[in-house]
């Protein structure tokens, strides 16, 4: 997700703090393993014949595979909301961090840093934050190019499925190492990078452009340790996020719930405290 951090002392509290909406990327880029596909090859006149070459598949049928194997269009539209428990581990510290996501309409995810809580919400309807750390006890907007990308994942199949009715466009990078390279393009004009593995379909990593001390940097978020669960969709259980190697993140699931009753007042944006009246 892109995420445009301030400059200064406040950098590190604020890559804390965006990193709660990535936990729906992490959980979005599930699936179950599958073979990689295999080109036909033409019954050569003698036995010394040389198999053909495997055939490039294109974007969509790499896409397609992707949704194949994070269970299918079938179990993903059977989820309408998942709610996780996990930690987050950054520097040493490890702090509880929990996220709520309603299909198509938001998600809100919420972290306990020394008895101070922090909130990331992105939603169709706005998308705001909440950051102690960084002395911001009130609620305030997201800005507009994190909010973009972030709301990319508000969807429980992720960015990637169903992308053309949602607006966006894929495009095949190649091939790197053992895993297929995807960009998409939002029709908010947000880029995410996609490394697929060529013989499961799973994501492996989600690469975003986010400003840093004022230079664009490369944050790359890595799935792994990827779990099947009861409704037949397979989640990464452990999530890295690194900062162009400035600064690094560990979030590891530790409860998923599915299809629970989430009201959709929760991701409405505060109204901030009202200061106290001075005594008479």
């Amino acid at each position: 997700m892109a995420v445009p951090l301030a400059h200064g002392k406040g950098d590190l509290r604020r890559m804390k703090n965006s990193i709660r909406g990535v936990l729906v990327v992490a959980a979005m880029a599930s699936a179950v393993t599958l073979s990689a596909q295999t080109a036909n090859q033409s019954p050569q006149p003698t036995p010394q014949a040389q198999a053909a070459p495997e055939s490039t598949p294109t974007a969509d049928e790499i896409v397609s595979k992707y949704v194949a194997a994070i269970g299918g269009k079938e179990v993903i539209s059977q989820v309408k909301t998942i709610s996780t428990e996990g930690t987050m581990e950054a520097m040493g510290n490890e702090a509880p961090i929990t996220m709520v996501l309603v299909d198509g309409v938001g998600m809100k995810s919420e972290t306990d840093f020394n008895c101070q809580k922090s909130i990331n919400c992105y939603s169709n309807k706005g998308s705001w934050m909440v950051d102690p750390m960084a002395s911001a006890s009130d609620p305030t907007p997201v800005p507009d190019e994190q909010a973009k990308t972030s709301l990319a994942n508000i969807y429980v199949g992720g960015a990637l499925y169903d992308y053309a009715a949602k607006g966006s466009k894929i495009e095949l990078l190649g091939k790197n190492g053992d895993a297929y390279k995807v960009k998409l393009t939002t029709k908010d004009n947000a880029d995410l990078t996609y490394l697929i593995d060529s013989t499961t379909f799973l994501i492996k990593t989600i690469t975003i452009k986010a400003e840093i001390q004022g230079q664009q940097t490369d944050v790359t978020h890595s799935a792994s340790d990827y779990r099947k669960t009861e409704v037949g969709l397979m989640l990464p259980y452990t999530m890295t996020i690194d900062y162009g190697g400035q600064f690094s993140l560990t979030i590891s699931v530790k409860k998923v719930e599915f299809n629970k009753t989430i009201d959709p007042a929760v991701f409405e944006m505060p109204k901030p405290a009202e200061a106290p009246k001075p005594a008479a």
